[in-house]
């Protein structure tokens, strides 16, 4: 900063008003210091400059590698911690590389805040962490926690979901549920709600699960060899989310069955790669955007000394059909 100022013949306060978008600059001087700086590669050092301040702007996001739905959440995390004035700095769990790990790396890095997406951390620890740091819980409930929480009504989307199906004739629907991840154990009781609701009790089958391509790969060879036994396949499956819909459509396809002919599958969701199959998934739609935009400005208004409780927004989802759904084959 020495250095732009010497070379723009100014003061380095004034370098650093002009860095830090301050008043206190005419338009031809923020344009001399800027055009110095790019020529003599100097980038303002962000992390020091907050640290400095004695309070971090940065808002810390806990992701998940591989998971599409959590990439649109983090596109729409961007714009919007932006024109609040902060930055973001992302964690990802990955193998070998666990939750607990990517919290303490963020918690390392001086976060202000945190921003986890689909958290699976005990609800102890996530109010532990509440207590210690501003933390917003993105896709899972977490009840009695000193923590804010962001989801889509999970109820909403799998009744509409199943409403659709029952609509278009299927009585034998299965759910693929997701284990214990974010969502699921509503979307489950969701299932169950819905099967007795139309009155379809005794044809209710849940198949241990989890979100992702290899849990809809497994189902489907279940469903597969249980034909091959002579049973009948599910003339519907309702999947827990896109990636696990997305599993099974690829060995339904692999093993030649028509969907949605012989089988129509929904998924939970609506992430970016649902409509770019060469037949688009049937799924229920989260706003990434907005569940983005609330998870941000819950962070940002408890960083700024508001809203003391806890709070907890739930968005509508909708039902996007596409192609992968229809009435199931008579006969």
């Amino acid at each position: 900063m020495t250095d732009v100022a010497a070379r723009a013949g100014v003061s380095r306060a004034l370098v650093s008003l002009v860095f830090r978008n301050q008043p206190g600059a005419s338009q031809k001087t923020r344009d001399r210091v800027l055009r110095v700086a790019d020529e003599i590669g100097y980038h303002p050092d962000t992390a020091a400059r907050l640290l400095a301040r004695g309070r971090s702007r940065t808002l810390g996001v806990m992701l998940t590698v591989h998971e599409p739905f959590q990439a649109d959440l983090v596109e729409g995390i961007y714009p919007e911690a932006e024109r609040l004035g902060y930055e973001v700095l992302l964690s990802a769990n990955a193998p070998g590389r666990d939750e607990a790990k990517s919290i303490e790396a963020l918690l390392s890095h001086r976060c202000g805040a945190l921003i986890l997406l689909g958290p699976s951390s005990d609800d102890a620890d996530l109010d532990t962490l509440g207590s210690r740091t501003p933390t917003v819980s993105v896709g899972r409930r977490v009840p009695g926690a000193r923590v804010d929480s962001v989801h889509s009504a999970e109820h909403k989307g799998v009744r509409q979901a199943m409403d659709h199906l029952v609509e278009l004739g299927h009585r034998r629907i299965v759910h693929i549920d997701g284990g214990r991840q974010s969502g699921s154990a509503e979307r489950r009781r969701a299932y169950r709600d819905a099967m007795r609701r139309h009155g379809l009790a005794e044809e209710i089958r849940v198949i241990p699960g989890a979100h992702d391509e290899g849990a809809g790969i497994e189902a489907g060879r279940l469903l597969l060899a249980e034909r091959d036994r002579g049973l009948s396949l599910p003339t519907a499956v309702l999947a827990g989310n896109d990636r696990c819909a997305m599993g099974l459509l690829m060995t339904l396809a692999r093993a030649g069955v028509d969907v949605p002919a012989e089988m129509s599958v929904v998924g939970y969701d609506d992430s970016h790669l649902s409509h770019m199959m060469p037949i688009g998934l049937t799924t229920v739609r989260q706003d990434a955007v907005l569940i983005a935009e609330y998870a941000v400005r819950f962070a940002v208004e408890r960083l700024e000394g508001g809203e003391p409780e806890p709070r907890e927004a739930v968005l509508d989802p909708k039902l996007v059909v596409r192609g992968t759904s229809g009435p199931p084959r008579s006969g």
